[in-house]
């Protein structure tokens, strides 16, 4: 969603290509630049003005290395100021308390409470092996507690029965005393919103976290919403001790100015950020990581971290094998890997964290999830043996193939001929040869255009 943001950022560099320092005057035309691109991407003006004076006030001090240029130096000053802006370091909760520990969510309607309770439960469940229990205290929006119900039941994990007809606080103790008997570990409270702050949720929510002395506050906020998603931020934090802040919606196309703003507003550190709609869709809010990927330097790390989650181990080694030996990598291997880059978020989850070159040169490709579904269609549509002796299939048996997986042959030679050339870079890496795999996967996939 800050793509615009990258974008400006990048031409500030490119302006100072060809300059043999930093000085006072090309970094008053750069900051410019900068300024004007954290307006565009709706940052509240106040933020604007400390970072950019922060940003010059670095930067005139900085010495600029033989390695570096001008424009790398001041990207290098921009990118550790955004992180600092954003926290300068990841926040973890607090859950060292006697159980159960409370996490109170808090925010306004449609900012994804109900969805960011479930997918932090599960997050939690998944890794650091917490019985969570999971209670809606929304009495006023039509089925919320029912769809919190579900997205339990969907995960497996325990929530505690409620009724419309009850009242706020009274559910949130009787939640509380049902975690405390059946030893649950963390207890999740979602919480009614509005579609503006009013006395009377303010009340509400004040009342509410009163009953239950939460060990986490936590304000989830549209980053969809730009400067309302500030002013709404100031007046949580203004009732509430906040603890912490819930991003949502980060993969839409939105300016997300919210993600450099809410932090210094509320003065609570962004702990969670949510990138997609699916229940494994929050990530831990990683502020040096956000900074390096809206200066397109991608998001290494979080992609390591997530393919040591979802990668198959057995499999990758197998692989691996293959690879280093030079032959038997086949279609099913093929098939394999692309199901291992679906749950790993799909062509655009990988894009958004590759470092700008090559996350270009994907999109160059015009790779798409729907094309990678293709693709294991046709693959599902062969035979064992065809794909493990591609050789095998001829005009007759793509035909075959085409009918079965609803495509053309036209189609199945694509198919084939992107294999063909996931085969030469894999004897290209089993030979060293990293920067020959480089170059041709910057001429694009034939499967794929």
């Amino acid at each position: 969603m800050l793509d615009n943001l990258t974008q400006r950022l990048g031409r500030v560099v490119n302006a100072l290509r060809g300059e043999a320092r930093l000085t006072e005057d090309n970094i008053q035309a750069a900051l410019r630049e900068v300024r004007l691109a954290l307006l565009e991407a709706d940052v509240a003006l106040p933020v604007v003005k400390q970072f950019i004076a922060a940003v010059r006030d670095k930067a005139l001090g900085q010495e600029v290395l033989t390695s570096l240029s001008p424009g790398q130096a001041l990207i290098g000053v921009v990118q550790r100021e955004l992180a600092t802006l954003m926290g300068g370091g990841s926040a973890p909760l607090a859950l060292a308390t006697a159980p159960p520990a409370v996490i109170l969510l808090a925010g306004l309607q449609g900012s994804g409470k109900t969805t960011t309770a479930a997918k932090l439960a599960r997050l939690l469940r998944q890794d650091s092996r917490k019985k969570v229990l999971l209670v809606s205290c929304d009495v006023y929006r039509p089925a919320a507690m029912e769809q919190l119900a579900t997205l339990a039941r969907e995960l497996g994990i325990d929530c505690f029965p409620t009724s419309p007809a009850g009242e706020p606080v009274a559910i949130a103790v009787a939640a509380l005393d049902w975690a405390r008997k059946h030893y649950h570990d963390v207890l999740i409270v979602d919480t009614a919103g509005r579609l503006a702050i009013d006395e009377a949720m303010m009340r509400e929510i004040a009342a509410l976290h009163a009953a239950l002395r939460p060990v986490e506050t936590l304000f989830v906020v549209d980053a969809m919403q730009g400067q309302d998603a500030v002013n709404t931020a100031k007046a949580f934090a203004a009732t509430l001790p906040l603890t912490g802040v819930v991003l949502t919606k980060l993969d839409g196309d939105a300016r997300g100015g919210a993600a450099l703003s809410v932090r210094r507003v509320t003065g609570a550190p962004i702990k969670f950020a949510g990138v997609s709609e699916k229940l494994d869709g929050l990530e831990v809010f990683h502020p040096e990581r956000m900074a390096s990927r809206i200066l397109g330097m991608g998001d290494v790390l979080t992609l390591i971290e997530e393919a040591h989650k979802q990668v198959d181990r057995d499999e990758a080694v197998k692989l691996a094998r293959k690879v280093k030996s030079g032959k038997g990598f086949d279609l099913d291997d093929f098939k394999a890997q692309i199901g291992q880059m679906r749950k790993m978020g799909g062509m655009q989850g990988l894009l958004d964290k590759l470092p700008g070159e090559l996350a270009r040169a994907a999109q160059a490709a015009q790779a798409d999830d729907r094309a990678i579904r293709r693709l294991e269609g046709i693959i599902n549509a062969m035979t064992p043996a065809e794909r493990s002796r591609p050789e095998l299939l001829k005009a007759a048996r793509k035909r075959r193939v085409a009918a079965g997986a609803g495509v053309s042959v036209q189609e199945v030679n694509r198919l084939l001929a992107q294999f063909d050339q996931a085969q030469k870079m894999m004897k290209m890496v089993a030979r060293g040869g990293m920067q020959k795999m480089l170059r041709a996967f910057r001429g694009g996939f034939p499967g794929l255009r």
